[in-house]
Parts: C-alpha cells; sequence; structure tokens
C-alpha cells in the first residue's frame, strides 16, 4: 500500500480507517479507498482456489503475512492494488443525511461507504463472478426505510419499535447469505461433482451472451424449472464459467443439513423457511432483504414451481416470493428487474423412480447426511446431457405497469415465466421415446416399429420448428442407443432371446416413462386440441352449420382448454386461438378457403397418418379426471376432505386400471389427481357455489363435469381408432 500511495499520490496521508476521525475532517478532504488484493494462483487457466488449500488452511486469497513478502517477490502477479471511487467528506455528508437512519454515526457510515467502493474496484480485478454483497445487515439496518417500516409494522403489531427491529436483524441474520469468494470456490469445486460425472453440460451461448450484455444495467432474476437437486449446481457452474455475478439463491430450510448449509451459505445460498405466512416479523425481515437485493441490482434466483417436478410437467407456480419483488420494486424509484424463465432438462435422472413412488402416494425420504452420500455415490454413473436454455427475458416492472390494478396480475406474471420456460425446453431423444412408448399399445415393439412411430414426431417438430433433439438419435444405431440407456436406467426392459429384439416399458415403470415424456408434453398441447376440436365436428358434437363452424369448434376448444387449465400452462384466448390457426395451417393449409363441412372434416382426419398426438398427450390426464369426478360423484352430500378423497382415488384409480377402464396406467398418481381436485374446486363442485342449493345444484354439476370428461375420453377413443386404420395395427 505504502509503495502505490508514494507513486499515486505522493502528497496524501496513508491512513486505516480506525486511524481517521470523519466527523472532524474538513469538508473538502478527499478520501480514496483502496486496498490489497491476494490472487490464486493460476490452475487449469483459473484462478481459484482448491479444496486442497483449505484442507492444509491456507486461503490464497489472504496469505498470512510472514509469506507475503516471499510471494510478492516470486509471483507479483498475484498481488494487486484496487482503488475505489474518491468521494469528499462533503458528498458523502450529503449522502448520510439522505440515507442513513436517524442517529447512525457518520464514521460508521464512511466506514461502510469506503468498504464498499474498494469492494467494487476490487471486482475489477477478480471478475463479476466473484461480485458478492457485503456489510448486508449494517446496510439494511441502518437505513432510514427499514426503521420506518419498522415502525409501522411495530404499530399495527402494539409493540415497540426496537423490539421489532430487534427480533427482525435476529430472524435476518439467520438466512441472510454472508458470501465469501474462498467458500464460493471451494462450494462450486466440492459440489461440482454431484453433476460433472452424470452430465454433460450443453447451454444456449447466444442468449447467454445477450443476458451478460443485459446485466450490465439490470439485475437478473433467474427462474429456473425444478426437476432435480443439482439444478442450482448446474446453473451455477454455467453461470460462473461465463463470468456472471454468482446468484443468490432462495432455497428452502429442508437442505440446510450440515455440511452443506454452513458452506452454502457462505457460497450465496439463501435457506427460508418453506412456510412463514403467520409470522408478520419474519415476513418484514424477508421483504426488507429481498427490497436491498433489488435496489443494489444483485441477481437472484429461485424455484418458482417450490419443488422438484414428481410428473416431468411444470408444477403450479409459488407466488410468495415474486410477490416480495414486485413489492420491493413498486416500493423503490426506478428499481427494476429482469426476468429470466430458465428450462433445465435432463436425459435421464436416477432420482425420477422415488419421485414417482412418491406421486403413487409413497412417503417422500428425509434430506439427511445419509441421503446426500447415496445421493453423491448414485451420480457417478454418466446419464446423458443437461441442457441448460433461457426463455425470453421481460422487465418485472413493465409487465407489473402492465398489469395496472388487475388482481390477476401476479398470475399473469407467473403464468408468462412457466409459458417461456415451456417454450425454451428442449425435446429430448427420452422424451421421444418415452411418448411414442406410452402411447403404443401394451406390448413389446421392435426398434423398426419405434422409429415407424416417431417419424411423424420428428416431422412435426421439424415443422414447426421446435427445440428438438438429435434426430439421428431416434433413427437406426442412434436410436437403438436411446433404447439402451433407458434399458440401462430400468425405464425400459429388453428381450432378445427370438428372432429380433423387442423393447416394451419395464413392469411397474410406467409413471417413470412418463416422467420422461411430460417433459415435452407442453410441445403437443395445441396440436392436440385441434384434433379434439376436429374429433367433435367429425362426431356432429358442434351444433353448427357449415357456416358457424369455424365459430363452434374455436368454442370447442376453448372448453377442451378449460379442462386442462390445471395442466398446462396457456396464454391468453387471443393468443392460444391464433396458435390453433397455425396448428391447422400444418394439418390442412388449406382450412382458410374450404368450408368445414363433415366429409372434408373426417377425410383431414384420415390424412394425418401417424401425426394425431391427442391420445397420446391428453389420455393421462382425462383418465386421471374421469376417477376424481366418479370419486366426488359417489360422494353425493357428504363432506369432503381432500386428503381422504386423494388416497381414495389412488386406490380407485388402481382399481379402474386393473379392469381396463382406464388406459394409462401413469395416470393413478396423486399428482395427477391433485390438479383435478382444484379442477373441481374451481368449478365449485367440492362446495356450492354462493347462493346455490347444497346438494341438488352440486350433485348435477359434477356428473355434468363426469359427463364432459367420458365425452373427452369417447373422443380419444375415436382417435385411437383411426390411428389403428392409418397404422395397420403397429400401434
Amino acid at each position: 500500500m505504502a509503495e502505490w500511495a508514494q507513486t499515486a499520490h505522493p502528497d496524501a496521508l496513508l491512513r486505516t480507517l480506525d486511524e481517521i476521525d470523519a466527523e472532524n475532517l474538513e469538508p473538502e478532504t478527499t478520501l480514496i479507498p483502496a486496498r490489497v488484493v491476494w490472487l490464486p494462483p493460476v490452475r487449469k487457466g483459473e484462478r481459484r482456489v482448491s479444496v486442497a488449500d483449505v484442507l492444509v488452511l491456507s486461503n490464497p486469497r489472504r496469505p498470512p503475512a510472514f509469506r507475503q513478502n516471499a510471494i510478492k517477490k516470486r509471483r507479483p502477479d498475484r498481488v494487486r492494488v484496487a482503488v475505489g471511487e474518491a468521494a469528499t467528506v462533503a458528498d458523502l455528508r450529503a449522502r448520510h443525511e439522505q440515507s442513513s437512519a436517524e442517529g447512525e454515526a457518520f464514521t460508521a457510515f464512511v466506514g461502510v461507504q469506503a468498504a464498499l467502493s474498494a469492494e467494487r474496484a476490487e471486482r475489477q480485478i477478480v471478475g463479476d463472478r466473484y461480485k458478492v454483497p457485503r456489510l448486508v445487515a449494517e446496510q439494511i439496518g441502518s437505513s432510514a426505510r427499514f426503521r420506518d417500516n419498522a415502525a409501522k409494522l411495530a404499530a399495527d403489531l402494539g409493540r415497540p419499535v426496537s423490539a421489532v427491529m430487534a427480533e427482525a436483524t435476529d430472524k435476518m441474520s439467520a438466512f441472510v447469505a454472508t458470501q465469501s469468494r474462498l467458500m464460493d470456490d471451494v462450494f462450486s469445486s466440492t459440489f461440482r461433482a454431484l453433476y460433472e460425472r452424470a452430465w454433460t453440460v450443453s447451454v444456449d451461448l447466444d442468449t447467454l451472451g445477450r443476458l451478460r450484455t443485459l446485466n450490465k444495467s439490470h439485475g437478473l432474476i433467474f427462474l429456473p424449472s425444478h426437476r432435480s437437486y443439482v439444478d442450482t449446481l448446474v446453473l451455477s457452474e454455467v453461470l460462473r464459467s461465463h463470468d456472471f455475478p454468482p446468484n443468490l439463491v432462495l432455497g428452502g430450510n429442508n437442505l440446510a443439513i450440515w455440511p452443506i448449509a454452513p458452506v452454502a451459505r457462505r457460497a450465496g445460498v439463501i435457506f427460508i423457511r418453506r412456510k412463514f405466512g403467520g409470522d408478520p416479523v419474519y415476513k418484514f425481515a424477508m421483504r426488507s432483504y429481498l427490497s436491498f437485493i433489488v435496489e443494489k441490482r444483485f441477481n437472484l434466483e429461485w424455484y418458482i414451481e417450490g419443488g422438484r417436478s414428481r410428473t416431468g410437467k411444470l408444477r403450479p407456480p409459488k407466488l410468495g416470493l415474486l410477490s416480495y419483488v414486485v413489492d420491493a420494486i413498486e416500493q423503490l424509484d426506478d428499481a427494476d428487474m429482469m426476468v429470466v424463465p430458465t428450462s433445465i432438462v435432463y436425459d435421464q435422472l436416477h432420482e425420477i423412480a422415488a419421485m414417482a413412488r412418491e406421486s403413487a402416494g409413497g412417503a417422500k425420504k428425509p434430506e439427511d447426511v445419509t441421503w446426500l452420500l447415496k445421493y453423491a455415490k448414485a451420480q457417478r454413473t454418466h446419464l446423458g446431457e443437461a441442457r441448460v436454455r433461457f426463455g425470453t427475458p421481460f422487465s418485472l416492472r413493465e409487465a407489473i405497469v402492465e398489469g395496472g390494478d388487475d388482481p390477476a396480475a401476479l398470475d399473469k406474471i407467473a403464468f408468462r415465466v412457466m409459458d417461456e420456460i415451456n417454450a425454451a425446453t428442449p425435446i429430448s431423444a427420452t422424451s421421444l421415446a418415452g411418448f411414442a412408448l406410452l402411447g403404443a399399445g401394451e406390448r413389446a415393439y421392435t426398434a423398426g416399429e419405434i422409429e415407424e412411430i416417431l417419424e411423424p414426431l420428428l416431422d412435426y417438430i421439424d415443422r414447426r420448428g421446435l427445440p428438438g433433439p438429435d434426430a439421428q438419435l431416434c433413427r437406426g444405431l442412434g436410436l437403438l442407443s436411446t433404447l439402451r440407456e433407458l434399458t440401462t436406467a430400468g425405464v425400459l426392459t429388453r428381450f432378445d432371446g427370438g428372432t429380433d429384439t423387442v423393447w416394451s416399458i419395464a413392469p411397474g415403470n410406467h409413471a417413470v416413462a412418463a416422467y420422461y415424456r411430460n417433459g415435452a408434453l407442453h410441445h403437443f398441447v395445441d396440436r392436440a386440441i385441434v384434433e379434439m376440436a376436429l374429433v367433435a365436428a367429425d362426431r356432429g358434437d358442434l351444433e353448427a352449420d357449415v357456416d358457424a363452424m369455424l365459430a363452434a369448434s374455436q368454442q370447442e376448444a376453448l372448453r377442451i382448454r378449460d379442462l386442462l387449465k390445471f395442466e398446462f400452462f396457456f396464454p391468453t384466448k387471443e393468443v392460444f386461438l391464433h396458435r390453433l390457426g397455425a396448428e391447422l395451417d400444418l394439418i390442412a393449409p388449406e382450412w382458410r378457403e374450404t368450408p368445414p363441412t363433415p366429409e372434408w372434416i373426417h377425410q383431414t382426419l384420415l390424412a394425418t397418418s401417424g401425426a394425431l398426438f391427442a391420445r397420446r398427450t391428453l389420455q393421462t390426464f382425462f383418465d386421471a379426471q374421469l376417477v376424481v369426478a366418479q370419486r366426488l360423484v359417489a360422494l353425493d352430500d357428504a363432506p369432503i376432505d381432500k386428503e381422504q378423497v386423494l388416497a381414495d382415488c389412488l386406490g380407485l384409480g388402481r382399481q379402474l386400471e386393473l379392469q381396463a377402464v382406464i388406459r394409462s396406467k401413469d395416470s393413478v398418481s396423486t399428482e395427477l389427481y391433485d390438479a383435478a381436485f382444484r379442477l373441481a374446486e374451481n368449478r365449485h363442485l367440492i362446495s356450492p357455489a354462493e347462493g346455490s342449493e347444497r346438494g341438488v345444484d352440486l350433485a348435477v354439476a359434477r356428473r355434468a363435469w363426469l359427463d364432459e370428461v367420458e365425452e373427452m375420453r369417447e373422443r380419444l377413443a375415436k382417435i385411437a381408432a383411426i390411428e389403428g386404420e392409418q397404422a395397420g395395427g403397429i400401434r
């Protein structure tokens, strides 16, 4: 420091913070924050602390004093001086008066500002991936906004302001991520083993580059899909390797297990309670922390589904954390964050079998040290590729303004995120294999037969311009490789004791195969609804003449969409109908000029050889709705207990599957029954709507829903018959 000061500012005094009396400095005095920065040696092209450094109790970023001269002589590239932005005492006093809470000492404020300025300068040396928030509790606790909001809460609770502030600060200390560069390196190096052997990670570099530029001027909120425990590690390494600032990751405290939690918290993981709606002070502390993060433009990450998907589809979004960030943006003038919908999908996941058991009613095993060791051991097997893709980022402030006073504005923002995640999600070869085999008859198939089923799917993906797999993985030797992977994973079973090798879904593993299929299912939903509307017209279900057929078909499509709104994320009605028109362009380009007569509709359906997707896409969900609808009808006027109804539905679903009433074995799932139950709630089928008579109206409405579901299943049976004609018995 003395060498630098003598060269850069020979007439200046060199003092530590403890050696200056800021209160008595002249207003025109200029303060220049500076610090020494020690860098780790270059290892594999990167300056990073290794686990070995920690094991020998050495931190290359803070070498002991007795080693510093030797390091400086031998490796002068490892030592630098970071110089922060200078400020006069007068400027600092003005900032202190504007932003600090009453009573905060000016000297303490100067110390915090100097540390932050030096921190920004240091980041120019070490890289943005080491941008970590410093002195968080001090900055939040000393702000006027924190004190004012604490005073309002104290008045509401009838408690002293000081008590509320003390409790909020104490609770904040339990979840604030006290990051360090050392622990960030250690966390990355240690837990990389949980995924680097299992998957080869691929990323959309073009979009990533645009996000890197966007991050220069905006904080980013990454909202990824949640498939695996390692999602955070995979995304973190992708961003770290491209010099993004590290995300502050909000996660459930169920994973705050020793020895992970202490390291993870210092590497940017914020462990929070899964539920805290009944604790207003905890809520206040969390809001204050998120407001600080938004204001300082640190990047955030959380899993909007609230937990890992048990079915392979996106789960319903949880709005709590999103609402807190929205509140922070609304309270801060000109503050904004860019939302980045993020898709993370895997060719294979060894944890799917456990999730499938949970969905079928099994108990979830608690996460502890034993669980962690078993999980790490299982991750040693290569499982294919992990793909990280990004949807179109959007301004959260602009989305808030667009929502206006609409009470559903937050839901619409969340649904926009989910729709963007789905659009960005690539279709894997394993997803297509699951899609093909689950929709096929309950028998074994040769590779040639499977390839024939997949060919129309590949053609559709190509014509739609969807993010599909390498087509070679679905043909010839590539298909054999894909089938071999699924067989090794236990999803499929293979028999090669005859003249031809044949594959089928392994007994009891239909839910696992469905998990893979469901990861791509949303790409086929619009097409499936078009097919269902065409079948309705072909069967004469729509009471309309030729001139009114288009409008009637659109209304029918909207009715089907309403039945599926708790299974899939649909855009606005206008955009939805536009998408259906684009699907019809693929099926029958002449539809805009051709009168939709019953004959034309029937011929259109017959002409889509091998390319009818509705049964494979929707059978599972209408089978699940059938079970719940039947159960509600049987309950008549009895009181409804949701957990008991779902448990009863598991039994009824297994019975109907054994009786071949339902076609899809994977529909026997508490997750799917839960979605059907929420649809029933939305339709006032659990308890009567306000003003209606209990009993008669409720029974009639439940019966009407059951009739609707039966009608949809009859259409799917019609599509199955058409497929049978087209395929000559292959499917």
